[in-house]
């Protein structure tokens, strides 16, 4: 089977996670999309991160009526950081039966290599990229083992998301109504 594995704190998950993760569980290139939530992204600062298993819980509840999506804690299993890499090469070993791809946003290209063994990553996996705003062309935007994605170009963040609910201001619509009744009950990142 042909995993897509869109990796991401989700903190929270919003409708662009959703629907990116969505249309490319829909494409040809997949047949299911695995949502890595990961512990901690070594690029970004950790002061607002909201517990691994609560970033869990809300990727589960925007997801169970997807049986194209599914979500894994593969990550909080693994040393942390958390670096790409050796996550793929961990499930390539768990799962020698899927062929695995990862989901990037087109943003991700311009720091790419800085990721942890970025030439192994291409050397051996495709790297299926959605497209995100305002981004200048890179090398790897040429590289043949990137692909890009017809996805809608969807410019909204899990930091504007997490404003308005400091601001007690309505996230309706931006996330789905489990995750926002979740976020509500527990009192998340107020």
């Amino acid at each position: 089977m042909k995993i897509g594995l869109f990796f991401g704190s989700f903190n929270p998950i919003h409708i662009g996670h959703l629907i990116i993760a969505n249309t490319i569980a829909n494409s040809p290139e997949v047949n299911q999309v695995w949502l890595v939530v990961s512990p901690h992204n070594p690029f970004k600062k950790n002061t607002s991160l909201l517990h691994e298993f609560d970033r869990f819980d809300m990727v589960r509840l925007a997801i169970a009526d997807n049986e194209k999506l599914n979500v894994t804690d593969i990550e909080f299993h693994l040393p942390k950081p958390s670096y790409t890499i050796d996550t793929l090469t961990y499930l390539q070993e768990k799962y020698p039966q899927h062929e695995f791809k990862i989901i990037v946003g087109e943003d991700n290209l311009k720091g790419f290599e800085k990721w942890k063994n970025h030439d192994k990553i291409l050397e051996y996996y495709e790297v299926l990229v959605y497209p995100r705003p305002y981004v200048e062309q890179t090398p790897f935007h040429s590289h043949p083992k990137v692909k890009f994605i017809s996805a809608p170009l969807i410019d909204l963040s899990a930091t504007y998301i997490r404003n308005l609910i400091r601001n007690r201001q309505s996230i309706k619509y931006l996330v789905h109504e489990d995750v926002e009744t979740l976020i509500r009950v527990k009192g998340f990142y107020l």
